[in-house]
């Protein structure tokens, strides 16, 4: 696996730190997730940032590789990546018991917000099929391992692959009055996507889960009641979102950062039709991006998997590079071991406004959540972080022992964390091996 697979990690690395110098919103949210991967090959970091491997992670094998398929009818439906190539997912069959069943994954990558950075993103895997991987591993949620993916192993299961840049929410009424080749298509995508599966037999599902990371996680939540509703009704349908539980709150500097980015983002590219009409008509589409609104209007049962100190939140929301201009956040952001009482103080705040926007959601019955207080960003697509000996856990279960259980209908599952640094469990990311140099 490492001699197959690390020479493209590393590549998707170094374009990670060139981009996240472009644009910030663009950064990060992509390719942490890579970073996270190649992190978890190279060193294992618990509560010591500098220990050794300790434990072993999954190799990928042959069999754990999947085909990327573009979607047969994309330009004639008008179904296209930024770039105007087709959408992409892939697909591996289910077989024994879940034959019937499915678990579908929006992959993540953050949003483009302008005309400048959609453009520099349609050369890329995450605006174009072209630079996609023609095979990607199935790990973690995606995992056909039992005794890695233990509820989910034998069923069918899809990746979508991201290449809109807003949340597969996007309609191109704005296209032709931006001046460049741009397609805003990522409702269309997502119906596209959808009426293919069902072709392939997603129509007869008994059970299903549509997951997301991220942005994808946002996008989850955008369309879980649409992919309810286009399921049997006798099947058991949820959501879960991980990682993608974005707050809408002030920066350190007291501005609101990540809310006038989502207002570029949903008048860019439209995103308004897709968001629910009675949120927009009383406060607006930008306001009606954020989860926090978006789960208060969701009839189909959720469950949330996030950090409480989710390393991208913090870097981009909490402390946008804007808001540091004399570098005093930066060893804090890249480990947060680092940080200093004050500063531990300030993120301890961001955990408790993480919480209280779950409040109401708390109160669901049938939503399910995994607050950890980890700095990390996605956990569910990743074996080591999803189900392993190591895995992080809350009162003893992990990530997809938590969601069996919801998923199920075994427990009530509400787990949220002690705050950090209490959990020895945890994964904490230390980026301050990829800022030397």
């Amino acid at each position: 696996m490492v001699g197959s697979m690390a020479n493209p990690r590393l590549r998707s690395l170094l374009w990670w730190r060139r981009w996240a110098k472009k644009d910030w919103a663009i950064a990060a949210v992509g390719f942490t997730a890579v970073a996270f991967a190649l992190t978890l090959l190279a060193n294992s970091w618990r509560d010591e940032p500098d220990s050794e491997i300790t434990r072993p992670f999954h190799p990928i094998t042959a069999s754990d590789l999947v085909e990327l398929t573009l979607l047969q009818n994309a330009k004639a439906r008008g179904a296209l990546c930024l770039d105007g190539s087709a959408p992409g997912y892939h697909f591996k069959k289910g077989f024994g018991s879940g034959a019937n069943n499915w678990l579908l994954h929006i992959e993540g990558g953050g949003w483009c917000n302008t005309i400048e950075s959609c453009s520099w993103r349609k050369g890329t895997s995450l605006g174009s099929s072209k630079y996609m991987d023609r095979k990607v591993p199935f790990s973690g949620i995606l995992s056909s391992q039992p005794s890695q993916n233990p509820e989910f192993f034998n069923w069918n299961k899809v990746k979508i692959r991201y290449c809109d840049g807003a949340s597969l929410a996007g309609h191109p009424e704005n296209e032709l009055k931006n001046g460049s080749a741009l397609f805003f298509r990522g409702q269309l995508i997502w119906e596209v996507v959808m009426d293919e599966l069902l072709s392939v037999g997603l129509s007869k599902a008994k059970q299903a889960l549509l997951s997301g990371c991220s942005a994808g996680g946002l996008a989850t939540l955008i369309h879980c009641d649409d992919f309810r509703r286009l399921l049997p009704t006798d099947a058991t349908v949820k959501c879960l979102a991980d990682a993608g539980f974005f707050l809408d709150e002030k920066d350190v500097l007291q501005h609101w950062t990540m809310r006038a980015f989502y207002h570029d983002v949903v008048i860019l590219q439209g995103l308004a039709k897709s968001l629910h009409k009675d949120c927009v008509t009383r406060m607006g589409p930008s306001k009606c991006l954020f989860p926090e609104e978006i789960i208060k209007n969701i009839n189909t049962p959720v469950f949330l998997v996030n950090p409480a100190y989710d390393f991208w939140q913090i870097q981009h929301i909490l402390i946008p590079e804007a808001s540091d201009p004399h570098g005093y956040w930066q060893k804090c952001k890249l480990n947060i071991h680092n940080c200093n009482p004050s500063q531990l103080e300030i993120l301890q705040g961001f955990r408790g406004s993480m919480l209280k926007a779950l409040n109401e959601f708390q109160k669901n019955k049938e939503g399910g959540m995994f607050i950890n207080s980890c700095f990390i960003h996605c956990q569910t697509w990743i074996t080591e972080t999803w189900h392993s000996p190591s895995s992080p856990r809350i009162n003893k279960k992990t990530i997809a022992e938590s969601v069996g259980d919801w998923y199920f209908s075994r427990n009530v599952v509400k787990q949220i964390d002690c705050p950090f640094p209490c959990n020895p469990t945890c994964y904490n990311m230390n980026f301050t091996v990829f800022s030397r140099g």
